[in-house]
């Protein structure tokens, strides 16, 4: 019963990320489009989080698609994309709702909290992602959730290190408060 389980899980896994191939399209068409844009004018890159300034609230928005170099973006395009599809799972709708949860909250208490300087990249939606789908194991406790959680744990288990300081010019508040985003979007959206 388990093993019949456990395969169609995996056959709805496959079947729903072959159809979320054009969403994951175009979330690296944008992250990549908007590398090239800030390559060619990176003045835009002052459009990302400036924390307690007036003139870093837009950044709340812009600051997932800012990426300061190719290594930064690239290196963010990887996890971002696969626990996009893992969040896709559960249907458009929801990770829609969920990644402007993560993206407002997480942006938000950047803005009110983290150090000063600005803060770019898609760090805080990654880690806001992989909390939200550890804590789906609980929250949904489906198979589906589950088999996901654990391979956000066992691939990913980076992501939450991240979450402590560690190399100057990483914004450790950026994956911390992404990761209590995720975990509040987790229990608000399970």
């Amino acid at each position: 019963m388990i093993l019949d389980n456990l395969s169609s899980a995996l056959t709805v896994f496959v079947i729903q990320t072959q159809l979320n191939m054009h969403y994951l399209n175009i979330i690296l068409l944008i992250i990549y489009g908007s590398y090239i844009i800030t390559s060619i004018f990176p003045f835009l890159l002052i459009f990302g989080i400036w924390p307690r300034r007036l003139y870093g609230l837009p950044g709340i928005f812009f600051a997932p698609l800012l990426h300061i170099n190719f290594n930064h973006v690239f290196f963010n395009s990887i996890p971002l994309v696969v626990l996009s599809d893992f969040i896709l799972l559960n249907g458009l709708d929801y990770f829609l709702t969920v990644t402007l949860a993560i993206t407002i909250i997480s942006g938000f208490l950047i803005w009110c909290f983290a150090k000063p300087g600005i803060h770019i990249g898609a760090s805080a939606l990654i880690t806001g992602y992989w909390g939200l789908l550890v804590c789906n194991i609980y929250q949904q406790g489906t198979l589906m959730a589950v088999f996901l959680g654990i391979i956000c744990i066992y691939y990913f288990a980076g992501i939450f290190f991240g979450v402590f300081p560690s190399k100057k010019g990483v914004s450790w508040e950026g994956h911390l408060f992404g990761l209590l985003s995720g975990i509040m979007a987790s229990t608000q959206w399970p």
